[in-house]
């Protein structure tokens, strides 16, 4: 199956833990809430290293809510890239973590913004 959510970043607390040569790395915690086929909220949690050229980050999502219907969450683990050749976005739903009618959800999906700020989840998933 398919699915697409737009999302927004209700709580956005960035804390910086050191610096390497050339890069910023910091920690950072949001919240997000989802509408579309997913409806729900998240907790997130991301390292992110930033430079003059583009930056990276890997991340987690406890995303919980209505998926098509079915009520429980799952964790979303995310990477992304950003530089000179744009930007990549990759994610799988983490296996085992499905919990209430998502329990044995496998998938895997993107989390990424368009040139206008809009925020956009997609996965393709699997139930039984």
């Amino acid at each position: 199956m398919n699915a697409s959510a737009t999302f927004t970043n209700d709580r956005y607390d960035e804390e910086p833990y050191g610096e390497a040569e050339g890069a910023e790395v910091s920690r950072v915690h949001i919240e997000r809430t989802f509408s579309g086929d997913l409806e729900g909220s998240s907790a997130a949690e991301l390292l992110i290293a930033k430079s003059e050229g583009g930056g990276g980050y890997v991340g987690h999502d406890r995303i919980t809510g209505t998926l098509h219907g079915r009520r429980g969450g799952f964790v979303f683990q995310h990477t992304g890239l950003m530089g000179p050749a744009g930007v990549t976005n990759t994610g799988v739903i983490v296996p085992g973590t499905g919990t209430g009618d998502l329990e044995d959800i496998t998938g895997e999906g993107t989390m990424l913004a368009d040139e206008e700020g809009n925020h956009t989840l997609t996965l393709e998933y699997e139930l039984p």
